[in-house]
């Protein structure tokens, strides 16, 4: 049987967490702004290291896992 739990939450996380796409924390001229489809540097390395927090949290600290097969 597969562990399938870290690939769908990594890519879960992944793809709600790119800067830009729903927020980007930094943003050019607030500190949140929504759906603007814009990024930069800073918000490239805090979208990363909340990517880093929460899959720490979910695959670490609550031991996901999906079994397929």
């Amino acid at each position: 049987m597969a562990d399938w739990g870290p690939v769908i939450i990594a890519v879960v996380l992944f793809v709600l967490l790119s800067p830009g796409l729903l927020f980007e924390i930094p943003a050019r001229g607030r500190i949140v702004e929504f759906g603007n489809m814009q990024t930069s540097g800073a918000s490239i390395f805090v979208h990363s290291i909340i990517f880093f927090g929460l899959i720490t949290i979910f695959l670490i600290a609550m031991d996901v896992h999906i079994y397929a097969g």
